[in-house]
């Protein structure tokens, strides 16, 4: 499977149309779907449904959308790897990828490249944001270079830095809401009240065993994957949301307001990344910076 054939596939699956797929390639239509007929001759399996006659249409069948997703993958680790390739030996640039949730702990990642941003300009950062699931799928591909995940980390499978931080969690809510009143949100509080969590939770989430209650008998009427949304969210009276402290403005003129949790919960996190992973120069240096942030608390 070459490289060239991979995008002549994402051409067509994103044209959605051999003839202009072939037109934006610069390639004759016979010409590329030729190269497409070998392709799905090389891996057995159709991976185009071309339109009915009279129609220039092309879908992707399920092991298309497959191909489609891995070929984009494919093309951008190869993307990474040239740039970090042809950089001279003598210049220390390019991009430092990170994958984490939201959360006040990307203090530490912004410490660590304000510290050697003057020696290091040409060092770029760029931030993912997604559940554990999407940090740890994303390291394993090596589409980031750090992430950041809550709870026990797999030492077999990644190296670890524990950060310093810790997020504490609450309650988002108006200013003018009964619960407001209280200095403290305890279980029994939130029991009959309409809850926002986050789309994360699972059946060991943490803030499930805090609430003493099974998510079933609970009144969740929203979700939320930024607390930004749920933040509307509670300002349109929809429900208290259950997050972390320190990420919506409460403040000021703001009608809202932030109650922590008592018994008090905390969440741990640690940066982690691909055990004998080999950094580029740019990821390394940042590496050592984000090592002395964390005050060199390394396992």
């Amino acid at each position: 499977m070459e490289l060239r054939v991979l995008q002549y596939f994402l051409a067509v699956a994103r044209e959605q149309s051999i003839s202009s797929a072939a037109e934006s390639l610069h390639l004759s239509q016979p010409t590329l779907s030729t190269q497409l007929k070998a392709l799905e001759e090389e891996l057995g399996k159709q991976l185009l449904i071309r339109g009915a006659k009279g129609s220039r249409k092309v879908l992707l069948t399920e092991e298309g959308m497959i191909l489609r997703k891995r070929a984009e993958e494919i093309l951008e680790l190869v993307r990474i790897t040239e740039r970090e390739v042809s950089l001279s030996d003598e210049v220390i640039a390019g991009d430092v990828y990170i994958g984490t949730g939201e959360s006040d702990m990307i203090r530490i990642f912004a410490r660590a490249a304000k510290s050697i941003q003057e020696k290091y300009p040409d060092i770029h950062y760029h931030i993912l944001s997604g559940n554990a699931a999407f940090v740890q799928e994303h390291l394993d591909r090596g589409l980031i270079d750090f992430g950041v995940v809550y709870g026990p980390v797999d030492t077999s499978i990644y190296s670890s830095i524990e950060i310093p931080i810790r997020d504490i969690w609450g309650v988002l809510m108006p200013k003018d809401s009964p619960l407001a009143e209280k200095e403290y949100i305890q279980p029994h509080d939130l029991w009959d009240k309409p809850l926002i969590v986050s789309a994360q939770k699972s059946g060991d989430w943490s803030i499930i065993k805090w609430l003493q209650r099974d998510i079933a008998k609970l009144n969740v009427v929203a979700t939320y994957n930024l607390v930004f949304n749920a933040s509307l969210m509670v300002a349109e009276g929809l429900g208290y949301a259950i997050c972390f402290d320190k990420l919506i403005n409460v403040s000021g003129d703001s009608n809202l307001c932030f109650r922590p949790l008592l018994p008090k919960m905390e969440a741990e996190a640690s940066i982690i990344w691909k055990r004998y992973q080999v950094f580029s120069k740019a990821a390394q240096k940042f590496m050592d910076a984000l090592r002395e942030c964390c005050d060199f608390h390394i396992s």
